[in-house]
């Protein structure tokens, strides 16, 4: 958004962004409008609103046929996308009118996200993602933390993801929370699903807070979180051990240093 405001001050901004993402809206400066996409039918609603107001620019991000249609449906002018729309897809590269020759794999995801904006005229902008976390953001954190009686040092554990794929094993989850609390206090966060729940729960039962072995705390904040409470936890943390997941992205956001461990999907992403 930075890169697009510097370019283009003047300029109204309409961000097309999956209902998951919302929350995160009240952080993300120099966005005028958002259109929530629900992936269903509620989605009609979204199409009926990008098509009756005038782009100039559409940039797609996602590369997918929901977008595609919202792209073609902007009527904008220069309507850009991925070179590999153009070589794969015989219906979808005539929505489009410029194609940018980089590919995913070969890049870091935000210099392949920025590259999208070339043939804008934007070649040099910062790869730095920023978060303006809110005040009542920062609130909500510090009233968990000193509710857990947490006032000093903490590394954040996300086990979590929304994909069981990605999952560690329980076991040396535990091992590795047992070994940070010998000199840190450790906070558990993760999503309120069934599944990272049940995760959580195996991690858990193999901790040794249960025998009352001395050590630092170990708080347990998972479910208890939005996307921007957790932001702002992060950002007070020494560290973060988390796999490939959102958190992830978090903590590059607010300068956090991170541990991740990558599973079936590709680290230089």
């Amino acid at each position: 958004m930075g890169a697009l405001r510097q370019k283009f001050p003047e300029a109204g901004v309409t961000l097309a962004i999956s209902r998951e993402c919302v929350p995160l809206m009240p952080a993300i400066e120099g966005i005028d409008r958002t259109i929530t996409m629900h992936r269903g039918f509620k989605d009609v609603g979204a199409f009926w609103e990008v098509a009756g107001r005038e782009f100039d620019y559409c940039v797609d991000f996602t590369r997918n046929d929901r977008s595609a249609f919202i792209s073609l449906l902007s009527g904008a002018e220069k309507k850009i996308v991925s070179y590999r729309i153009k070589r794969r897809s015989q219906i979808r590269r005539h929505f489009y009118t410029d194609f940018v020759e980089h590919r995913m794999r070969d890049m870091h995801t935000i210099d392949y996200n920025l590259s999208l904006l070339e043939p804008l005229g934007i070649s040099d902008a910062t790869p730095d993602i920023e978060l303006n976390l809110r005040q009542s953001a920062r609130d909500k954190a510090e009233a968990l933390l000193r509710e857990a009686t947490i006032d000093n040092r903490f590394v954040v554990v996300h086990p979590g993801s929304a994909r069981v794929e990605k999952f560690w094993s329980s076991e040396r989850w535990a091992e590795v929370i047992e070994h940070l609390r010998k000199r840190f206090n450790v906070v558990l966060t993760g999503g309120s699903s069934s599944l990272e729940q049940a995760h959580l729960a195996r991690i858990k039962s193999k901790l040794s807070w249960a025998e009352g072995n001395p050590g630092a705390a170990i708080v347990d904040l998972s479910g208890k979180t939005d996307l921007l409470t957790l932001a702002a936890l992060i950002a007070q943390a020494q560290l973060l051990v988390t796999v490939d997941s959102a958190p992830m992205h978090l903590a590059a956001a607010t300068r956090t240093p991170q541990v991740i461990l990558f599973g079936p999907t590709n680290p230089f992403h």
